[in-house]
């Protein structure tokens, strides 16, 4: 008789994990490529202010020390490449025409890192803007494809870079949308977003659903444009 037939059948199952039991992320190095734009540079504020360890990355080093000196609480500057090669966790918040350049250039540096794209593909025009479709199907995809030896997820699209630079705002309210194929790599991402007091990380899916996210800034766009606000997202009934 088998170990399976001997099993108890009233034996009591493991309970399921509790989505909101995330991982200790205090000891991680975050990496910001292009953290000397608006939305990395916020980005990289918003964790420093928490205490997290950041460096900066641009594609000239003396840009990225020039940026990281402004920011103060110890963020670093680094080319691009040494940023990558220090972190253990890597935004990647670069436009989107250099997207694929950078993360083609930096595929030893980021292998076996946590990536975290937050790209947005738009275009723009007088009606305003509008959502671009990559070839893979968005850029979260097109960095899978371009980083196989990397564990790729997306986050942070929807946020106010306007918010994130604010020192005066001690809080941000709203809620991230975290896409992966891993959920040990999708609760690393939500870890790090609790650190920003207001945030909340939610899982929302696998990689093949990040164009749906990344195209919603363009109505975001449209939404602030119209009533001057720094709108965000809230999940409700999670």
């Amino acid at each position: 008789m088998t170990t399976t037939d001997n099993a108890d059948p009233t034996a009591a199952k493991p309970a399921p994990k509790d989505p909101w039991d995330l991982p200790d992320v205090s000891g991680l190095v975050i990496g910001v490529l292009g953290g000397t734009g608006d939305q990395g540079r916020g980005l990289a504020y918003r964790f420093a202010r928490s205490g997290q360890k950041v460096i900066i990355g641009s594609r000239a080093a003396e840009r990225a020390e020039t940026a990281a000196a402004e920011l103060g609480l110890g963020v670093e500057g680094a080319d691009n490449a040494e940023c990558a090669r220090r972190s253990d966790v890597v935004i990647v918040a670069v436009p989107w025409e250099g997207h694929a350049k950078t993360l083609e250039s930096l595929r030893a540096e980021l292998a076996g890192k946590l990536v975290i794209d937050c790209v947005n593909p738009l275009g723009f025009d007088k009606k305003g803007a509008y959502a671009l479709k990559p070839e893979e199907g968005s850029a979260a995809e097109q960095a899978a494809a371009l980083l196989p030896d990397s564990r790729v997820t997306a986050a942070f699209h929807h946020l106010s870079a306007v918010l994130l630079q604010d020192t005066s705002v001690e809080t941000i309210d709203t809620d991230v949308m975290v896409l992966g194929e891993s959920r040990e790599d999708t609760d690393l991402v939500q870890a790090l977003t609790a650190l920003i007091p207001g945030m909340r990380g939610v899982f929302s899916g696998r990689l093949r659903n990040a164009h749906q996210v990344e195209s919603l800034v363009a109505n975001l766009i449209s939404v602030n444009r119209r009533y001057k606000a720094h709108a965000g997202l809230r999940i409700t009934d999670v």
